[in-house]
């Protein structure tokens, strides 16, 4: 037992140190500069000034719950297709879900600029159409579109690897109970696929909230999100750090709310079927 207790330490030790070189030092330098001023002394007016931002917060909240919604239903009925698909042909949707994350994150949002602006592929069709040039790119709906487009794969994965491990059997039995298609999702596919809809949101609202590179190439100058006003900040330098910091690390606290929130509307210990 002790061999076997000590392999396991010795397992967990690099985890352990990369956690503590990129996870817990970093926060901890983070908390230190949030809480401190330029020449470090401990303060509390960094966190005060916070509320000059909260229109930042508020409409990133906005667009990464908008964004949230719109991939869930779009992943969902994916999920639940690839579930029904031959093995073969669900690796194959699995493969072209996942390609586009193999590319860079800078190039997948960057090609979207070639598609929504004035001269773009989409304007250009219109055009055709003798319709447009419309105006697409530096939009919220443009900003929207790319955190869809960009983290739909972090929604699909999760629902799609939950569902597929339903039983039939329950599936069956619902049928044998006169349960109709509606009462089959609502009451067994539904509940049974909770946690991955939890851990889907989870993935897609932490980066929503907190981006900042999709909104300054798909929304412009008009579109400020807290991860633009925090690399702001950052940029301009060691004497705002403080500032930066700060704002991050109620961001921080945000997001954990709200994954808080969420997982307590996850029912992963109890099944909740009802037939």
């Amino acid at each position: 037992m002790k061999r076997k207790s000590l392999g396991n330490k010795l397992i967990a030790c690099p985890y352990i140190v990369w956690s503590a070189l990129f996870i817990v030092i970093p926060l901890l330098i983070m908390f230190y500069f949030a809480l401190t001023d330029a020449n470090g002394v401990f303060t509390l007016a960094n966190l005060s000034d916070i509320g000059r931002y909260k229109k930042a917060f508020g409409i990133s909240i906005l667009y990464a719950a908008i964004s949230t919604v719109i991939t869930l239903l779009l992943a969902y009925p994916m999920a639940y297709f690839m579930t029904k698909l031959k093995v073969s042909n669900q690796r194959m949707l699995l493969m072209i879900v996942m390609i586009p994350m193999w590319m860079n994150f800078l190039i997948r949002t960057y090609s979207w600029i070639t598609i929504l602006a004035n001269t773009g592929i989409v304007n250009t069709f219109l055009g055709k159409l003798g319709i447009g040039p419309l105006k697409l790119i530096y939009t919220p709906a443009a900003v929207i579109l790319g955190m869809v487009y960009d983290f739909i794969p972090y929604m699909i994965l999760p629902i799609y690897s939950v569902m597929s491990k339903i039983d039939n059997s329950l599936l069956e039995a619902s049928e044998d109970l006169g349960s109709n298609a509606f009462n089959k999702f609502k009451k067994v596919i539904f509940p049974l696929s909770r946690p991955g809809i939890i851990s889907g949101i989870t993935m897609v609202f932490v980066p929503s909230v907190s981006t900042f590179y999709i909104s300054q190439k798909l929304g412009g100058n008009k579109t400020m999100l807290i991860g633009d006003v925090i690399e702001y900040f950052f940029n301009l330098g060691p004497v705002y750090y403080n500032v930066a910091s700060a704002i991050s690390l109620v961001l921080m606290l945000l997001i954990l709310l709200c994954m808080f929130v969420m997982n307590r509307f996850s029912d992963d210990d109890d099944g909740g079927v009802i037939i």
